[in-house]
């Protein structure tokens, strides 16, 4: 059952519970003269909220920053974590203020502002987001929720004339995230960095008691919820990583302060889902040296892995007992790639030889400069007997065409009880048709500019269920144009 009004939401505060020094209590800076450019109603439906109160003047208020969540206690919460890969110290919320938590009919959810303002954290920023970047979060949350993959959510973005300068100057925008939780791999890492077990203690504590609760049996030592809690961090983690890489989405700024302690996909900065796909592809214009490479992602989550469990450490005090959780990673990050690549090639069940198959395609593609998700998708078409679409990706197109001519063969030895139509169906039932490609982007953001959200509710629309075709679509669903190559995100923002 929806309610009209915040005040009817049922609020809690449970990592405001926390002891002062995992946050600061402030409240936000609110824009100068909000206007709500859009509202999800479908990430509102969460929590309980209607259409009708992402309408009110009250649902303004408080998601630009003006007044507080009824109920709730807002606050920025203090972490550290390693950036780029060098121990960047204390972090923390430096444009965002968590708001509340609210329990709604499908969990409970915290809701952050980002964009709201200077923090103690905010270092040398300014605690503002601009409309560019918050665009781009905005979608991204839901179109990763629309492929399955575990994310954050947005559920408002609100826009302002405020001035703020990044390379140029630009307007400021607050969205709203959604999550169960947004402590992260470097909220362990703050506590274990400055010598304090008792926080440590807490936090870990908390995190399992409220989300991890089969981490603890009643035969427990001290140890075990620790060790079980990485194990799950770790085998989420590894899913996440393989979701990733059969999407082509590359995150672009892997820090430890932008891992999520639940396996979800957190802070949406220089992101890209690949047009043509490069194995080394680099989505983040500031990655100079290609650490967050699409290729090297999978491993630089275990980097990070290794770093929450570093910090576990100072709890757990057998390094061969965290060393032996955290090497299941491999095996879990395997087992999931090849799950996920077997149903994109149409294969019903993986078999060693077929790792051969995969990285042959890969290697045409990445030698081609194919398309990602186009190469995916028209694979059904060539199982239909229609294979030219799939070859006009490809320069080489015979060598396109033999590589198909081995998928068929390994299609043809597992039999076709169900024939191919079938199987193609399946096939395209997980290749999406539809990402959000940094050109669809722009598009949404140059319409933002202007106060036209219509991109953006065209954009959801097909994100939501990005693998049905819908007439009159086609563009959404094209090649990238040539322009979309000069396109550079980075992690000014």
């Amino acid at each position: 059952m929806s309610v009209d009004t915040l005040g009817q939401l049922e609020v809690r505060n449970s990592y405001a519970a926390l002891p002062p020094v995992f946050y600061s209590r402030l409240e936000p800076r609110p824009l100068t003269a909000p206007r709500l450019l859009h509202a999800n109603e479908q990430a509102a439906a969460l929590i309980g909220l209607s259409a009708a109160a992402l309408r009110s003047d009250e649902f303004l208020r408080v998601f630009s920053g003006q007044q507080p969540l009824p109920g709730g206690q807002t606050l920025a919460a203090v972490y550290s974590g390693h950036q780029f890969g060098v121990w960047a110290g204390q972090l923390g919320d430096g444009r965002a203020h968590l708001l509340g938590e609210v329990a709604g009919p499908r969990g409970s959810w915290e809701l952050q502002l980002k964009g709201s303002g200077m923090t103690p954290y905010s270092r040398m920023g300014d605690g503002r987001a601009v409309l560019r970047s918050s665009v781009r979060e905005y979608l991204a949350s839901e179109a990763m929720h629309g492929l399955g993959i575990p994310t954050t959510r947005a559920l408002a973005l609100v826009v302002s004339d405020d001035p703020v300068m990044r390379e140029t100057v630009e307007t400021a925008a607050i969205v709203t995230r959604m999550s169960p939780s947004f402590v992260r791999f470097g909220s362990f890492e703050h506590w274990s960095s400055r010598r304090q077990p008792e926080e440590l203690r807490i936090l870990a504590d908390y995190v399992i008691d409220k989300f991890y609760p089969d981490c603890r049996q009643a035969d427990d030592g001290p140890h075990e919820p620790l060790l079980r809690l990485l194990a799950e961090v770790t085998r989420r983690t590894a899913l996440l990583m393989a979701d990733w890489q059969a999407v082509g989405f590359c995150h672009g700024v892997m820090n430890t302060d932008n891992m999520s302690i639940l396996g979800l996909t957190l802070d949406y900065g220089p992101y890209g889902f690949m047009d043509t796909f490069r194995l080394d592809h680099i989505c983040n214009h500031s990655d100079t040296e290609g650490r967050y490479a699409w290729n090297r992602q999978p491993s630089v989550a275990l980097w990070n892995l290794y770093r929450l469990g570093g910090s576990l450490h100072a709890l757990v005090p057998d390094v061969e007992a965290l060393r032996a959780v955290l090497d299941t990673y491999e095996a879990t990050f395997t087992r999931a790639f090849h799950e996920r690549m077997a149903a994109k090639l149409g294969v019903r069940d993986w078999r060693a030889d077929d790792e051969p198959l995969v990285d042959d395609l890969l290697r045409l593609m990445h030698d081609n400069r194919a398309d990602f998700t186009l190469v995916f998708r028209r694979l059904a078409d060539a199982v239909r007997g229609r294979p030219q679409g799939f070859q006009d990706l490809f320069i080489d197109r015979a060598a396109a065409l033999a590589w198909f001519e081995r998928l068929a063969a390994r299609h043809a030895q597992e039999g076709e009880a169900s024939g191919p139509e079938a199987r193609a169906r399946a096939m395209d039932a997980v290749n999406p048709l539809y990402v959000l490609r940094n050109h669809l982007a722009e598009q949404a953001i140059q319409a933002a500019k202007a106060g036209d959200a219509g991109e953006i509710d065209i954009l959801l629309d097909l994100l939501r269920d990005p693998y049905t075709e819908r007439p009159g679509r086609e563009a959404y669903a094209a090649l990238p144009p040539d322009w979309a190559g000069g396109i550079e995100v980075s992690c000014s923002s």
